[in-house]
């Protein structure tokens, strides 16, 4: 309750400060050209979203826009969310290039930046609205996002992992105050479980690349030797 009540202070504070407008909004905007989404969850938006533009900047992260999903609520505010009443989480829908960075090594580096073992806790902060999520935009990030979990499962997490995996719903970009939150207020909340762990990728990982390449070498056909000349038989 005390995480809750000091988040909401500094909360109101911060609107005061910045003086912007409350209002949040659905997301629809048109992707652009050549570029995907991914969108996860990992405790406060403030700390997930900074960390992935700090990492990523310049490697193929286009936009990255904290908010509010997996509810049951239209047009979801920030005090009702914090408060547990509206079923989303706060999350982080991040645009980027796909040519520059892959939605698994997205997938991989949210699995090092948050405690996914907790139900519905990181750190300090409790409640469904910090749960570990993982909201797939389509068939293929469901099939790698199964894939880099049941990884990091094994080799990271010691088969503790309780993210959730599901497909993504209506997305609520949070109030204005709220994105890029840490560059505005270099001093503001962050939770102390988001920070970069130096786990390695096991051997053989991921199987399917593997599986890929090793199935490409053998369709390649085998050279063969030019065959030989036949002898001169015509005689001279």
């Amino acid at each position: 309750m005390s995480s809750f009540i000091n988040r909401l202070t500094r909360h109101f504070a911060s609107r005061n400060t910045l003086g912007v407008t409350g209002e949040g909004g659905g997301s629809a905007t048109m992707l652009p050209e050549n570029t995907e989404k991914a969108t996860v969850a990992a405790g406060c938006f403030w700390g997930v979203e900074h960390i992935y533009r700090k990492h990523f900047k310049g490697k193929g992260l286009i936009d990255a826009r904290v908010g509010y999903t997996g509810g049951d609520k239209k047009s979801p505010q920030y005090a009702a969310v914090c408060g547990g009443g509206t079923g989303h989480a706060e999350a982080l829908q991040i645009i980027f290039d796909p040519t520059q960075v892959s939605y698994r090594t997205l997938i991989e580096f949210f699995y090092k930046i948050h405690d996914p073992t907790t139900l519905n806790r990181q750190g300090a902060d409790a409640g469904t609205q910090y749960r570990s999520a993982i909201f797939y935009n389509s068939d293929e990030q469901k099939r790698i996002a199964e894939d880099v979990t049941a990884m990091a499962n094994e080799h990271w997490w010691r088969g503790k992992i309780k993210t959730a995996i599901i497909q993504a719903a209506d997305w609520w970009d949070a109030e204005k105050y709220h994105q890029r939150y840490l560059e505005q207020n270099p001093g503001g909340y962050e939770c102390p479980t988001h920070h970069v762990r130096t786990f390695s990728l096991p051997e053989g990982y991921p199987a399917d690349t593997q599986k890929q390449a090793t199935e490409t070498k053998k369709e390649e056909p085998t050279p063969t030797a030019p065959a030989a000349a036949a002898p001169d038989t015509e005689a001279t």
